[in-house]
């Protein structure tokens, strides 16, 4: 079998998206003829952490660790709240204080391309070695933080050994990029080090149709997309809301705030007395104030249902619970090519959908083509309004299903068999 090292920050017991990705593809790619060996850091500080994954580390899949140094541990001394925040990606688009514009000045512009930088020269250093000992066929580097792709950088040039990068997010054209006060001379080493990994790289692999296009116009390296999934087995019978529930999971920061949504309960609410009585919204994950603030000044706070950071387990419980599952993304032609991990799940646990983002977001293309829901851009409130409208009235005749097709191809194993054929 061949044997391929994936070198990934994100592992159990952090929590989010950026886990289940590769936790799934090492689970698989044994059923492909590929050995995956894992290497991961030894004393992470992830901004969020789940349990439960841990128990999904297959038992045949080995994982080497070496310590890591984390800035954002000596960061905190000075701002643990906001470290914490910014850790996350939750920056603050109004009435920044002076810390959190120092720490986002200092991360931007001394922390190229990202605070776990001090991880690639030791890494580096240890895998020279183990990759030749142990016989490894390909390596494979996974961000954000991009700061892992140089670690596959120095090995390629040394060792001439097969690279795969893949990039879970875009690098320099993702959204909160230019939140981060950038110097010149900062954006260009930046761009210089993208263009790097894009061009040495033997193959990239991206999560969505807008960033390969993207890619392509700077590199003419092979770009492959491969898009997060779902795992059927995850998911256990549970009953529907009596409410009739519109739901979030997952982080909505302050440039996430689809006020065109806010703005249409709103209405509804105080236009419909009997969509006042059932209606229920339930976000679970970060929210920044800014988003709270929204909904209640649209009078939606006494139908609010803030739940924080649940486990992943509870997570897939709530999909498959709530009568509508809401995806938002910022408004923005940066973000066309953000096709959130949660997606997928959604879609697997056949709720339907209603999702609000850019013009020519990718998330539209698998929505139609899956059946699995309704897309809306921010300047199509009045269409938002009647299709919240009309599924209410679904839900209130006991109609409000999904008749999904094609959706199998995103599961986690057809998915790694795709990325098996690359190795």
């Amino acid at each position: 079998m061949k044997k391929v090292l994936i070198i990934t920050y994100y592992w159990p017991p952090a929590g989010g998206p950026g886990v289940q990705r590769w936790l799934n593809f090492a689970k698989y790619l044994p059923q492909f003829g590929v050995t995956p060996v894992v290497y991961v850091p030894e004393n992470p500080e992830y901004p969020m952490e789940d349990a439960s994954f841990v128990a999904e580390v297959p038992k045949e899949v080995k994982v080497i660790k070496q310590p890591i140094f984390e800035p954002y541990k000596l960061a905190s001394i000075f701002s643990k709240k906001k470290t914490q925040q910014i850790s996350k990606g939750i920056i603050t688009s109004k009435k920044q204080s002076f810390m959190e514009k120092m720490l986002l000045w200092i991360r931007g512009n001394f922390f190229i391309p990202d605070a776990r930088k001090f991880w690639v020269k030791p890494s580096v250093a240890y895998l020279r070695s183990y990759i030749q000992k142990e016989g490894i066929d390909t390596i494979i580097t996974t961000g954000p933080p991009h700061s892992l792709h140089l670690i596959g950088l120095h090995l390629k040039k040394e060792l001439n050994v097969k690279w795969i990068a893949d990039f879970r997010d875009p690098w320099t054209n993702i959204g909160y990029h230019s939140e981060l006060k950038l110097s010149r001379r900062s954006q260009q080493k930046h761009k210089k080090l993208e263009w790097d990994v894009l061009d040495n790289a033997n193959r990239v692999v991206v999560t969505s149709f807008t960033t390969k296009t993207e890619f392509s116009t700077i590199t003419n390296t092979p770009i492959e997309v491969i898009t997060n999934g779902f795992l059927d087995e995850e998911f256990e019978a549970v009953s529907l809301d009596n409410k009739f529930t519109c739901a979030h999971i997952g982080s909505l920061l302050s440039g996430r705030n689809p006020l065109i949504l806010w703005e249409a309960i709103g209405e509804l609410l105080s236009e419909n007395n009997d969509f006042a009585k059932d209606f229920r919204l339930r976000l679970a994950g970060a929210v920044s104030n800014n988003v709270l603030e929204s909904i209640k000044k649209c009078g939606i706070g006494a139908h609010l249902e803030v739940l924080g950071y649940i486990s992943h387990n509870e997570a897939l419980k709530m999909q498959r619970s709530s009568q509508v599952l809401l995806l938002i993304e910022i408004n923005a032609e940066k973000t066309r090519g953000i096709i959130p991990g949660k997606l997928f799940e959604y879609m697997a646990s056949k709720r339907p959908i209603m999702a609000i983002g850019p013009v020519k977001w990718d998330v539209e293309k698998i929505l139609n083509d899956t059946k699995t829901g309704f897309y809306f851009n921010y300047e199509e409130k009045n269409k938002l309004k009647k299709q919240l409208l009309s599924s209410y009235e679904a839900y209130k005749t006991d109609k409000l299903y999904v008749n999904s097709v094609g959706v199998s191809k995103y599961h986690r194993k057809n998915l790694t068999s795709h990325l098996a054929t690359i190795i």
